[in-house]
């Protein structure tokens, strides 16, 4: 067990409330990007404090760029 988990793309809008229906959900839940270099990232501290956080983390070299905005 790792002790931090990638949550996601943190540059990503949720959908509103009644936003299009199944279509728009389905978009935002399994279509995403795959961007190479600096991206913010969701993250959780799972083996600690258990908190959500934002990463900014380069993806081609793993490097941690520092906290989200």
């Amino acid at each position: 067990m790792s002790e931090f988990r990638y949550g996601g793309d943190a540059t990503k809008k949720r959908p509103g409330p009644g936003a299009g229906g199944l279509k728009v959900w389905h978009e935002y839940v399994f279509t995403f990007d795959n961007p190479k270099g600096p991206h913010e990232e969701f993250w959780q501290h799972t083996l600690g404090c258990r908190q959500w956080f934002k990463l900014k983390r380069n993806t081609a070299t793993n490097e941690i760029l520092g906290g989200g905005a």
